[in-house]
């Protein structure tokens, strides 16, 4: 895989080029180990027999290499506590993390456009307890995008969400990276 186009949210990009460049460069020699895949074919209507990018063997790939480098799961369990609740047994909830390492944050996001939306919130809440520092999304561009089931969304209308919530959401720095085959 290749970055077709990058964006650096709140500098999330110079960030990590000046506190963590280590970081930087697993997470471009990651992407550039990562093979975009023929594998899925599809079932579609209008694209039926199509041999389509498979999420499921990229997501593998940058699963395997980032293990491989030492990135593991950041994981935070926590009580809901709601005021008036009605239920008396306690409930649960859970955020969660792909990849970290040292207060960096990696999502990588072959789903629908509201799973890279949450991943925004997630980077939210992980910096606000002071857990991150910068956060990363890796996800397709629209070239590949156009390649892969109905339903993946594309990184550039994130980037245009984004810009148009300007410094108000999400209220921490990261870098967005694009990729194409």
């Amino acid at each position: 895989m290749r970055i077709f186009y990058d964006y650096s949210h709140l500098g999330g990009k110079e960030i990590l080029q000046v506190r963590f460049p280590q970081h930087l460069r697993e997470i471009e020699e990651v992407i550039g180990q990562v093979q975009a895949v023929r594998s899925k074919v599809s079932r579609e209507q209008s694209r039926r027999g199509q041999v389509l990018f498979s999420p499921k063997v990229m997501n593998r790939q940058f699963e395997a290499a980032f293990r491989q480098r030492g990135w593991q799961t950041l994981r935070d369990r926590y009580r809901l506590d709601l005021p008036e609740y009605p239920e008396q047994r306690p409930l649960y909830g859970a955020k969660q993390v792909d990849f970290a390492k040292e207060g960096v944050l990696v999502e990588v996001q072959f789903g629908k456009y509201a799973f890279m939306f949450y991943d925004l919130a997630k980077f939210q809440y992980f910096f606000n307890e002071a857990q991150a520092e910068v956060a990363v999304e890796i996800v397709p561009a629209k070239p590949l995008q156009a390649q892969m089931s109905s339903g993946v969304a594309y990184g550039e209308q994130l980037v245009h969400d984004m810009l148009r919530l300007r410094r108000h959401f999400p209220a921490v720095p990261v870098w967005v990276v694009l990729l194409t085959p």
